[in-house]
């Protein structure tokens, strides 16, 4: 069955990677980690299945019955002003439909002092975005391979500016109940803008991620292993403070190699008492690392840290993810059991 799902992924990146090489994208918060666990494993996991509601919303197709009738709650301070937060709720209305799952997605980006063209002040103003989710996954019969979606209805307003947009996210998730391994392939933010900002159409931040992760069976680990923003190959960015500059001022750009590109698709993580009321939790982005490293000072970019502890029906999550020595982010997050 993996290798289904590897034929069903590599048909969608020869479909829509043509149309995804450089440009700029709108609604790019629909790409934020939306919760502290997969913060804390370095971002964008999708191979996770179980009763951890968030997980809907960057795989539909974990959606499950042990999500039933739980609520998450999350909030998180980005950088400067900028919060974010997210909401999920998951509830099994029988054994034929299985289970339905609800979303809310936000960021709010503070208050901005307004000029006119001329540098006068004027009133202030503010921006934020949000994106509705409904979703759905289907368990393919007598297999062990689920198929999800979501259906999202997107809102901007930036100052006086506003558009409304609508997007699918497609997943897959195959489940190797033998060695306790688990296959993920999604496709995120397929969509257009329904009202642009002002006439001019955007493309949304499509996205194709991949994953694969297991449970060791005598530690207590489960290790995740992501490979992101497989729509485009080429992702890395010439930093100029790793240029050469010769004798006679010629600049030359440092080229990224084979491996280094194939590094900033990658994301690692590790789970420590996954199944347990405690869990601990460590990831490492390379990409976010090598973006955002600074020359000769060591300030550890990429690490992502976490850990979940639950109390009967509730279970908090914290997670701290290190961008640059000026700023990181911390994510908090609470699930209620309701049943």
């Amino acid at each position: 069955m993996p290798k289904k799902l590897l034929i069903f992924f590599l048909f969608f990146v020869c479909t829509v990677s043509n149309g995804q090489i450089g440009g700029k994208y709108t609604y790019q918060f629909l790409n934020l980690v939306t919760s502290p666990r997969q913060a804390a494993l370095g971002g964008k996991t999708v191979t996770i299945y179980d009763e951890d509601v968030n997980q809907a919303h960057f795989n539909p197709a974990t959606i499950n019955a042990d999500m039933d009738n739980h609520l998450a709650l999350n909030y998180g301070s980005y950088f400067g002003e900028v919060s974010y937060g997210t909401a999920s709720y998951a509830y099994t209305y029988d054994r034929h439909l299985q289970t339905f799952q609800v979303g809310v997605n936000y960021v709010n980006y503070g208050k901005f002092d307004g000029y006119d063209q001329n540098g006068q002040a004027t009133s202030e103003f503010t921006g934020s975005e949000v994106a509705l989710s409904v979703g759905y996954a289907y368990n393919v019969p007598n297999t062990n391979l689920f198929l999800g979606a979501n259906a999202k209805l997107i809102s901007s307003s930036l100052e006086s500016y506003s558009s409304l947009g609508g997007a699918l996210d497609l997943g897959a998730i195959y489940i190797d109940e033998a060695n306790d391994v688990n296959w993920a392939l999604v496709i995120r933010n397929i969509g257009t803008q329904f009202t642009t900002y002002n006439g001019i159409n955007e493309k949304l931040p499509l996205e194709i991620i991949a994953g694969v992760s297991q449970e060791l069976e005598n530690v207590p680990i489960r290790w995740h292993l992501t490979f992101e923003n497989l729509q485009q190959w080429n992702v890395s960015f010439s930093n100029p403070n790793q240029a050469q500059t010769s004798l006679d001022g010629t600049t030359t750009e440092k080229k990224t190699s084979f491996l280094g590109n194939a590094l900033r698709h990658t994301i690692v993580g590790v789970e420590l008492f996954p199944k347990k009321a405690v869990n601990l939790r460590l990831g490492y982005n390379f990409r976010r690392a090598e973006e955002l490293q600074v020359e000769n000072i060591r300030n550890f970019s990429g690490i992502s840290v976490g850990f979940g502890i639950r109390f009967n029906k509730l279970k908090f999550n914290y997670s701290y993810s290190r961008y640059t020595l000026a700023a990181n982010t911390s994510l908090f997050g609470m699930t209620i059991n309701f049943q």
